[in-house]
C-alpha cells in the first residue's frame, strides 16, 4: 500500500476547505454565485499557499455537474460528480495543466492554443492552467496575447506565478489577479492540530509552534515538514525531537542572552555562546531566534500588559514580558537592528561560532554602562536665551554742585574696555559680555535754539555740557537693544595654508636633477608599479659616477626586485650606476614636489574665485558660501 504524503492527502478540496485565503475565496464565491466571471485568473504568491489547489477548485465550480447531473456553475462543488472526481485525480480532458517552467517555448504554448478552437468535451468550459507562468518566454507570451485577450466563450485561463514582476504588464492588464499571502503561523498551527486529529498522532502545543515558524507562510512546506518530523519522532511528535531535526536553537539560550544582555553580564553571554557550540546549534538559527523574541519584547514595551493578556497560551509569553521589563526600549530597537544585520556576517567569518560571539559582543559593548544618564539627544530646538541682566542703577553725587561727566559725540562705538571701574566712579559696574549698556537720554533742552531740516537741535562739536544733576532726576532710561547680524567673509584656502606650517619639501639641487629624471622615465613608460613608487618616493642623497645613494621612508619599497628594475631602466635611459637605497628621513622626492606644485596650482585657481568682484558681492549680500572641493584647476 502506498503512503499518500499529508500535503496531498489533506489537499483542500473546495472553498470550505481553504486555509488562510479569506479574500480569495470570498470573491471567487461571490463571482461564480453572481456568475460575474472573468475570462483570465492570475493568482500570485509564495510556494505552498495555495495557487494550484485555488484553480483546481476553480474548474470544478465551473464544471460541477452536482450529484443528479443536473448541476450549473457553483461555488460549492459537489465533489462526486463526473467532473469533480476526474479534476481530483488529474484526467478530466477538458482541464490543462501546462507546467511553464520545463515548457517554456513558443511551440508549447502553440500546441495549447491550438486545442482553443475545439468545444469543451465533457465540461461546460475548457480551463487551461498555466502554473509559473513568469518561466515563458517573451515570443511565448506574444503568442498568447489574443486568445488571452478575447477566448471562445467556453475558454478560461489561469496562471499561477511566485513572481508577478517578471510577467509582462500587458498579459497582466489582460487578467484578474489575486495575491495569496504568506499564512500566519497561528493559522498553520491550528491547521496542523486538525489534521494530527484525524491522523491520530500525538502532539505538542510547542512542537506545532516550531512547525509552524519554520515554514514561513507555506501550508505545503508545513505539512511537509510534518511528515519528516512523524518519522523522525517515530509517531510522535515532541518538542525535543522537532527541536532536533529542525537544529533551531532552544529558547532557554535564547532568554539567557538577551537577560545578560539586559544586565550586562559579558561573562554569561561567552559562556552562553561557547555551550551552542558544544551542542552544534546552529550560529544563524540563534540571531533568528533572538530577534524574534526582540520583536515581541517591542511589541510588548508598546502595549504594555495587553500583549501577554492576549497571548497567554503561549508559554513564552511570561519570560518575553519579564524581559522586556528589563530592557528599556531604544535598546530594545538596537538590539533587533544588529541581530538583523550580524545574520550578514556570518558567512564572511572564517568560523560562524566566533562571528557568533562577535555579534554578542558587540551588543554588549553597545549597552550603556552603568546608571550614568546617556548623551543629550540632538534636538532642533533653540535653548532658551537667557534673561537679560538688568543695569545698576548709577548712584547719586554726593553734593549737588557734582558736575555731570562730560558727553563725547558719538562718532564711533568703542569697544569694552577690560579694565575694571572704581567704585566711586559715578558709571556703574560693566555688565556681562554680551550685553550692551543703555543709552541715558535727557529731556532738557539744547541751549542752542537753532534746528536742523530733521528738527533736532545744532549742537555745536565743542559744546561741553555742565549741568547739576539732582539725585531724583538722574534716573537710567531703558531702552530696546536690537542685535544686528555681522557678516564675515569666508578665508580662502590660500590664507588658511598661510598661516600653517611650512611645506615638509626641502628643494636640493640633487632633487632637481633626480626629478627630472623621475619625470623622464615616466614618460617614457620605462617603470610602472611599485618601481615607479620607489622612483617617487626616493630622495637623492649624493650621486658619483657609478654608484647613486637614494633613500625611501618605507622599507616595503626597499626590495631587490623592485631596485633591479629601477636600476635596468635607468640604464637604458643613459645612465649606468649602481643604487644604493637606505632607510630615513626624505625632505625632497619627486611626490612631494608634484604634489607641492598641485597645491599651489589649486590655491592659484581658489584665489582666483575669492577675489572675483562677483563672488565677493554674492557673499557680502547674500551670505553665499562656496562649496570646499568643487574649484579644481584647469
Amino acid at each position: 500500500m502506498s503512503y499518500l504524503v499529508l500535503a496531498r492527502k489533506y489537499r483542500s478540496r473546495n472553498f470550505t476547505e481553504m486555509v488562510g485565503q479569506d479574500h480569495v475565496v470570498q470573491a471567487l464565491t461571490n463571482a461564480l454565485t453572481t456568475q460575474r466571471l472573468h475570462h483570465a485568473y492570475l493568482f500570485t504568491g509564495t510556494r505552498g499557499v495555495g495557487k494550484t489547489t485555488v484553480s483546481r477548485i476553480l474548474a470544478k465550480s465551473l464544471n460541477c455537474q452536482g450529484p443528479d447531473g443536473n448541476g450549473g456553475i457553483t461555488a460549492t462543488p459537489c465533489g462526486v460528480c463526473q467532473a469533480c472526481t476526474d479534476i481530483d485525480s488529474g484526467r478530466f480532458v477538458d482541464y490543462t495543466e501546462l507546467d511553464a517552467a520545463s515548457n517554456r517555448g513558443v511551440d508549447e504554448v502553440q500546441a495549447l492554443l491550438e486545442q482553443a478552437v475545439y468545444k469543451p468535451v465533457q465540461g461546460r468550459f475548457k480551463v487551461f492552467m498555466i502554473d509559473e507562468v513568469h518561466m515563458l518566454t517573451n515570443t511565448a507570451f506574444n503568442a498568447m496575447l489574443k486568445t488571452l485577450e478575447e477566448p471562445p466563450e467556453y475558454l478560461k485561463f489561469v496562471l499561477a506565478t511566485t513572481d508577478p514582476q517578471k510577467v509582462p504588464v500587458t498579459v497582466l492588464s489582460r487578467c484578474l489577479q489575486f495575491n495569496l499571502r504568506p499564512m500566519a503561523p497561528e493559522t498553520i498551527r491550528e491547521h496542523l492540530t486538525y489534521v494530527l486529529g484525524q491522523e491520530n498522532v500525538a502532539s505538542e502545543p510547542q512542537a506545532l509552534r516550531l512547525l509552524a515558524r519554520a515554514a514561513r507562510g507555506s501550508m505545503r512546506d508545513a505539512l511537509s515538514l510534518t511528515d519528516q518530523a512523524i518519522a523522525f519522532g517515530s509517531g510522535q511528535l515532541q518538542e525535543a525531537t522537532v527541536r532536533q531535526m529542525l537544529g533551531s536553537v532552544d529558547r532557554s539560550y535564547v532568554f539567557r542572552l538577551i537577560e545578560a544582555l539586559a544586565t550586562g553580564d559579558g561573562k554569561t553571554v561567552v559562556e552562553t555562546s561557547e555551550a551552542l557550540r558544544l551542542n552544534g546549534l546552529s550560529a544563524a538559527s540563534t540571531l533568528e531566534e533572538m530577534s524574534t523574541v526582540l520583536q515581541r519584547m517591542a511589541v510588548v514595551q508598546a502595549m504594555g500588559g495587553a500583549a501577554v493578556a492576549d497571548d497567554d497560551s503561549d508559554p513564552e509569553a511570561h519570560d518575553t514580558a519579564r524581559l522586556a521589563s528589563l530592557m528599556p526600549v531604544d535598546e530594545t530597537q538596537l538590539l533587533y537592528s544588529i541581530c538583523l544585520h550580524g545574520r550578514a556576517d556570518l558567512g564572511l567569518a572564517p568560523d560562524e561560532y566566533a562571528a557568533l560571539t562577535m555579534v554578542l559582543l558587540r551588543l554588549l559593548a553597545f549597552k550603556p554602562q552603568g546608571t550614568q544618564p546617556t548623551a543629550e539627544k540632538k534636538t532642533l530646538n533653540r535653548p532658551a536665551a537667557p534673561a537679560p541682566t538688568p543695569v545698576a542703577p548709577v548712584s547719586a553725587p554726593a553734593t549737588a554742585t557734582a558736575q555731570r561727566p562730560s558727553v563725547p559725540k558719538p562718532a564711533a562705538i568703542q569697544p569694552w574696555d577690560d579694565e575694571p571701574v572704581a567704585p566711586d566712579t559715578e558709571q556703574s559696574a560693566l555688565p556681562p559680555p554680551g550685553q550692551v549698556l543703555p543709552v541715558r537720554e535727557s529731556a532738557r533742552p539744547a541751549p542752542h535754539s537753532d534746528a536742523d531740516d530733521d528738527g533736532r537741535p545744532d549742537v555745536p562739536d565743542d559744546y561741553e555740557p555742565n549741568w547739576p544733576v539732582a539725585p531724583a532726576e538722574y534716573e537710567p532710561v531703558a531702552t530696546k537693544i536690537v542685535a544686528v547680524p555681522v557678516r564675515t567673509q569666508t578665508e580662502s584656502r590660500a590664507d588658511v595654508a598661510a598661516q600653517q606650517a611650512p611645506h615638509a619639501l626641502v628643494p636640493t639641487e640633487e632633487g632637481d636633477f633626480w626629478h627630472t629624471t623621475v619625470q623622464q622615465l615616466i614618460k617614457a613608460e620605462a617603470i610602472n608599479a611599485m618601481v615607479r613608487e620607489l622612483a617617487l618616493q626616493s630622495q637623492l642623497i649624493a650621486r658619483d659616477t657609478d654608484q647613486w645613494i637614494l633613500r625611501v621612508e618605507r622599507e616595503s619599497l626597499n626590495q631587490a626586485g623592485t631596485r633591479d628594475r629601477l636600476t635596468n631602466a635607468l640604464k637604458t635611459a643613459g645612465h649606468d650606476v649602481k643604487l644604493v637605497v637606505e632607510i630615513g628621513r626624505v625632505n625632497d622626492c619627486p611626490a612631494r614636489r608634484n604634489a607641492a606644485a598641485s597645491e599651489e596650482k589649486q590655491l592659484a585657481a581658489e584665489k582666483i574665485i575669492f577675489d572675483d568682484p562677483f563672488v565677493q558681492s554674492m557673499m557680502r549680500d547674500f551670505g553665499a558660501k562656496i562649496v570646499p572641493g568643487s574649484i579644481k584647476p584647469l
